[in-house]
């Protein structure tokens, strides 16, 4: 269940009350008259199923609601009501499969902005990964991916396009790109540290790695791969089970590929600078195509429910 705080004004808390008894999947209605300061207004509270909720959503914003006064929505963890149980068994669908399309937008915003601490979690694993290449070490190779932070921006990407929001979508592959180039920039420093310290070798980078040979070696299974994981992870966005973005982020060859390209370009290797910048590429392209047909998927899927519902 998803509970709602609207604020909203006296002269539009009638139309929002009609509208959460016409919408299905809905309960525990509370009106408060006068109870909001700022903005001044009557609060409204319910609960609504979570695969009701961005109909509700969309609707109260036709309203108007977020311009003239609030929309606050929280994820219920425990309901011990008979009317909860009875709302969701009206509403349509399962709640793992709904997508709270305003909440994406919302979580893909924060996640794909640029920041300090964005810029230390990809540098950082950046730095970890081309020890992981170096050593030819898969431990560290698998650290390296679970602290990167480029689902986000990849996710931003993707939802931006099925959106049509093009400010989500600059804001993301501005994030992206200016990540991934400081953190390879730092990663060749990094690199020529290490070297001159007697750490790392020409040597061990060009020799047998049988761990980590893949980080230069795209093929069509990266592809796939990337399909896969973009799929997954952005279902685990949409169905609020962030816990198997950690799995999306150890599948895919995103910042070792980077890590390699800096590695390699540090000791001026073109040939595996080259190949790990198309294994990079071709891993965040398959990303972004599989979570936008994953969202266009989700949206035609709830649409179909909605025309389903109108008819009966």
């Amino acid at each position: 269940m998803l509970h709602l705080r609207l604020i909203t004004p006296a002269d539009r808390t009638d139309d929002v009350v009609r509208l959460i008894d016409e919408t299905v999947g809905t309960t525990h209605l509370v009106v408060l008259p006068g109870a909001a300061r700022s903005p001044a207004g009557d609060v409204v509270l319910c609960d609504v199923a979570r695969e009701a909720g961005d109909e509700l959503l969309s609707r109260l914003q036709e309203l108007g609601i977020d311009r003239t006064g609030a929309i606050a929505v929280e994820n219920v963890d425990l309901t011990l009501s008979e009317r909860a149980e009875k709302a969701e068994e009206e509403a349509p669908g399962e709640p793992a499969d709904a997508v709270l399309w305003e909440h994406l937008t919302e979580a893909t915003h924060e996640e794909s902005t640029l920041s300090v601490t964005y810029l230390a979690f990809i540098t950082l694993a950046t730095m970890i990964a081309a020890c992981g290449v170096v050593l030819d070490n898969a431990i560290l190779i698998v650290g390296a991916m679970a602290v990167g932070p480029e689902f986000g921006p990849l996710a931003g990407i993707a939802t931006a396009l099925v959106q049509r929001a093009p400010r989500l979508a600059l804001r993301s592959l501005t994030a992206l790109v200016a990540g991934f180039a400081v953190a390879m920039a730092v990663t060749v420093g990094f690199s020529l540290f290490m070297d001159a310290a007697g750490l790392f070798t020409e040597a061990k980078l060009r020799g047998e790695r049988p761990n980590t040979g893949f980080v230069y070696a795209p093929d069509w299974f990266s592809f796939v791969v990337a399909l896969l994981a973009g799929a997954a992870g952005t279902l685990s966005l949409t169905s609020a089970k962030s816990g198997a973005l950690v799995g999306v982020a150890i599948s895919v060859t995103t910042v070792p590929a980077a890590a390699n390209a800096a590695v390699a370009l540090s000791y001026g290797d073109s040939v595996q600078t080259w190949r790990s910048t198309e294994q990079l590429l071709l891993n965040l392209l398959g990303i972004v195509v599989a979570g936008i047909l994953t969202l266009l998927a989700q949206k035609w899927f709830w649409r179909g429910q909605r025309r389903r519902r109108a008819r009966t």
